[in-house]
């Protein structure tokens, strides 16, 4: 089994007020590194300082914020050897109903936002010879599910540009990982339906809404599962390029990467129960 690296690394996670973000500060402290945990709001990680973690103020949707918030870090640290890219929200809502203005935020969070910083982060990396990135994906860059298309399409996005960014920064010694988790049981479920409800709930998609609901209702693997992978992650001597989790999502990505479009739909219509009415 691959080592884990042994100097204290300055990490910083951005989205660390809940979910994913919050677990996987506390087990970057409980393996002794000095840990940023940013969020928009920092009382929200109040309890995360209390335990060693370092607080900070950071929107990735305002680029004042992300430069102010670097400086307090490279003004009391010096560098950043881990950037961990976890903030990030699902707003649901099929094509027709979703306004083009919601689309757009989910892209400046889920990609640009994620992009500037990770851009801002680079040169100090690049100048130390060393670095890692690591990208919280998700199997909804691979898979698409109704409903979801504005999420999934962000998160193509971001698969396509860990990709790239992995072979653009290897060269000089920056590694960059990319997590896919399935469903995970974190808020994020409620406030996907929540917009899911609020933009077709109503009208031609309400059987759909109504299914989806179902299908989020059927569990989704642990926090601590998934930041236990995140943390491998960002640790590990060698790591894989993508690390998926649970099991059941390495299993839906070889499902999908194996049989054809038609078949896919098929399959997740028949689970939705949302198929053609009959007249």
């Amino acid at each position: 089994m691959a080592k884990d690296v042994q100097k204290q690394l300055v990490v910083l996670v951005t989205g660390a007020s809940a979910g994913i973000g919050r677990e996987t500060v506390r087990l970057l402290l409980e393996a002794g590194h000095a840990v940023w945990a940013s969020a928009r709001n920092p009382k929200k990680v109040a309890d995360l300082v209390s335990v060693g973690a370092r607080a900070v103020a950071l929107d990735v949707e305002n680029e004042s914020s992300v430069k102010k918030a670097l400086a307090t870090i490279l003004k009391r640290d010096g560098r950043i050897d881990v950037l961990i890219n976890n903030a990030g929200y699902g707003s649901y809502g099929t094509v027709e109903d979703v306004p083009l203005d919601e689309a757009r935020r989910q892209f400046e969070v889920n990609v640009f936002g994620l992009a500037r910083l990770t851009q801002l982060v680079l040169p100090g990396m690049r100048e130390r010879g060393s670095g890692r990135i690591v990208n919280i994906a998700s199997i909804a860059g691979h898979v698409s599910v109704p409903g979801g298309a504005w999420y999934h399409a962000s998160k193509h996005a971001l698969v396509a540009i860990t990709d790239a960014l992995r072979m653009e920064t290897r060269p000089f010694g920056i590694r960059v990982v990319m997590v896919k988790p399935g469903l995970v049981k974190t808020d994020w479920s409620r406030i996907a339906l929540e917009s899911m409800e609020r933009y077709s709930g109503r009208g031609a998609y309400a059987r759909l809404v109504s299914a989806m609901k179902d299908f989020f209702g059927k569990g989704g693997t642990s926090v601590h599962k998934v930041a236990r992978v995140v943390v491998r992650a960002a640790l590990v001597r060698r790591p894989p390029v993508s690390w998926a989790v649970p099991f059941e999502a390495k299993a839906i990505l070889f499902f999908r990467r194996i049989f054809p479009d038609r078949m896919v739909d098929a399959v997740m219509q028949h689970r939705l129960k949302f198929r053609k009415e009959k007249k």
